[in-house]
C-alpha cells in the first residue's frame, strides 16, 4: 500500500488544494491511503495570521474531500515529527516552495524522505488562485461580532504571546489592522486592538478622569469596529458601580468585543503612572469581586472574558498585596490578570510573574510595559506572560509628527518641507482606507 502525505493549512479551500489532493490520490492509487498534515492553530499563527476556521473546523472541511483518507494534525511547520511516525513513501507539495523560505524545508523533507526510499513530488502551483488574495478579500468584506468576541481565546492558545496595539481612531485601527514586518520569513503584525480610556479622552482633548461617559466611548467604538477585523480588547477603567458593570458587560459582548479589563480603584479616575504623586484609592477585595462575579453573571457567551487589573505595585503595597488579589479575583471568575507597574525596571513584574505562576488556577497575565520599554517580547515569553499591551504609543507618537509639520509651515511660511519630510502623499491616504481607493476607469 502507498502512503502519500500533503501538508496543508487548508484554512480557505480552493482549487489549489484540491489539485494537490488529485495529484496524491492518483499516487496513492485506489488502494493506498492519502494522509493530510494539518497544520495547527499554533503551528500556522507561528508565522502569519491565525486562520479564520479553528483547526476543528478545517478539519472536519478536509476530512470530506474526495480522496483524503485521514487528517492528522501537523503541530509544527516542519514536517519532520508526522513524517518520521508515518513513514510515507511519497510527500506531495506545490511546486511555489522551491524557491523563498519555504525551500530549506523542503530540502530537509528530501533528505528525511531519502533515508527511508520515499520521494518528495512537486505539483505545478495553480495559476490565478492565492490564499493571501483570498484572505484580503475576506478582510475587505469584514466580521461578525460572533468571530471578532472568539478569536482572542483561540490566539490564547496559539500564539506564545499576543501582541496588542492602540487604536484611538478608525485611521489608527486601520494601521494596527493592516500593519505587517516580514522578518527572515515571518509575518510579524498586532494580533488585537487596545482601546484605551486614556487615548480616547486624549484623541478628543479632554482629561482622562473618566470625563467620557460609557456611551460616548462605545459611540467612538463603532468607528474601529466598522474597519478592523481584529479582537479587540476594551479599558473599562473600573468597571464603574456594579449595577452599571452589568449593562457594560453585555453591550461589549453584543458588540463582539473580546474582552474587558477592570482595575481596582475607586473614586475619581486618576491615571496609574502617576502613582502616589496623587491621591488613588484602591477597591476592598470584597467588592471588586463582587464586581468580578456580577459581570461574569451577566456575559452570554464563554467567549467574552473578563480581565482584573491589579494596583498593588502601582501603589506600592508590595507584591504579597497584589498576589493576594490576584487569588481572589481568580477565585471570583476573572478570566485572566494584568499586573500594572511604574517601575523603569522589569525586576518588579518579574518576581509577580514568578509567583503567579505558581498558582494552581492560573489564567493568561497581561502587562502593559509603557515604563519598562526596554524589555523584549522573549522575555516577556519566558516568563509566561501571554498577552503584551503597547497601550498608547500611536497617539504619542502622532502629537509630535503633528507638532512638527505645523512648526515646519510657520516657519518657511509654505507647506513644501513639511510635505516632504512628514507628511505622506493623498493618494497614499486615500488609498489607506478601504473603498477609498483610487480606481482608474477605461
Amino acid at each position: 500500500m502507498i502512503k502519500v502525505y500533503v501538508g496543508m493549512s487548508a484554512d480557505l479551500l480552493h482549487p489549489g488544494h484540491l489539485n494537490i489532493i488529485k495529484h496524491a490520490r492518483q499516487y496513492a492509487g485506489p488502494d493506498g491511503e492519502v494522509v493530510v498534515g494539518l497544520l495547527t492553530d499554533k503551528a500556522i499563527a507561528s508565522y502569519k495570521r491565525l486562520p479564520y476556521m479553528s483547526y476543528e473546523q478545517r478539519k472536519t472541511v478536509v476530512e470530506n474531500v474526495k480522496g483524503v483518507s485521514r487528517v492528522i494534525p501537523q503541530e509544527t511547520l516542519s514536517y519532520v515529527a508526522n513524517l518520521e511516525r508515518e513513514k510515507p513513501n511519497v510527500v506531495v507539495h506545490g511546486d511555489d516552495w522551491k524557491t523563498g523560505v519555504q525551500a530549506e524545508t523542503r530540502q530537509q523533507i528530501i533528505d528525511l524522505m531519502k533515508t527511508w526510499g520515499g520521494k518528495v513530488i512537486d505539483i505545478p502551483y495553480t495559476q490565478g488562485i492565492s490564499s493571501t488574495s483570498l484572505n484580503c478579500i475576506l478582510k475587505e468584506i469584514g466580521t461578525t461580532p460572533e468571530i471578532r468576541l472568539n478569536r482572542l481565546k483561540r490566539l490564547l492558545e496559539a500564539k506564545d504571546i499576543v501582541r496588542v496595539m492602540e487604536a484611538h481612531n478608525g485611521l489608527s485601527a486601520l494601521i494596527v489592522e493592516q500593519m505587517q514586518v516580514d522578518n527572515g520569513g515571518r509575518k510579524e503584525e498586532f494580533d488585537a486592538i487596545w482601546i484605551s480610556s486614556l487615548t480616547q479622552a486624549t484623541s478628543k482633548a479632554k482629561p482622562d478622569n473618566g470625563f467620557l461617559d460609557s456611551s460616548s466611548r462605545i459611540a467612538h467604538l463603532s468607528e474601529i469596529l466598522d474597519v478592523t477585523t481584529k479582537p479587540i480588547i476594551y479599558d473599562g477603567d473600573n468597571g464603574g458601580p456594579a449595577e452599571h458593570f452589568i449593562f457594560t458587560v453585555r453591550e461589549l459582548e453584543r458588540l463582539g468585543i473580546s474582552a474587558v479589563i477592570i482595575e481596582d480603584k475607586i473614586g475619581l479616575k486618576k491615571n496609574s503612572l502617576f502613582g502616589t504623586e496623587v491621591f488613588q484609592q484602591q477597591d476592598t477585595i470584597e467588592d471588586f469581586c463582587h464586581k468580578i462575579k456580577v459581570g461574569k453573571s451577566a456575559q452570554v457567551t464563554d467567549s467574552f472574558m473578563i480581565i482584573a487589573r491589579i494596583e498593588s505595585l502601582i501603589l506600592e503595597k508590595g507584591i504579597d498585596d497584589a498576589m493576594a488579589r490576584a487569588k481572589a479575583y481568580l477565585n471570583a471568575g476573572a478570566d485572566g490578570i494584568m499586573i500594572h507597574s511604574r517601575s523603569k525596571s522589569f525586576d518588579e513584574v518579574k518576581q509577580f510573574t514568578q509567583r503567579y505562576n505558581q498558582l494552581p488556577n492560573r489564567k493568561p497575565l497581561v502587562v502593559v510595559p509603557t515604563a519598562y520599554a526596554y524589555v523584549y517580547e522573549e522575555e516577556l515569553i519566558e516568563n509566561n506572560i501571554n498577552i503584551v499591551i503597547y497601550a498608547n504609543h500611536l497617539l504619542r507618537s502622532a502629537y509630535p509628527a503633528m507638532m512638527n509639520t505645523a512648526q515646519s509651515v510657520l516657519t518657511h511660511h509654505r507647506a513644501k518641507e513639511a510635505s516632504d519630510e512628514y507628511c505622506m502623499s493623498i493618494k497614499e491616504i486615500i488609498n489607506l482606507i478601504p473603498g477609498g481607493e483610487i480606481v482608474k476607469y477605461k
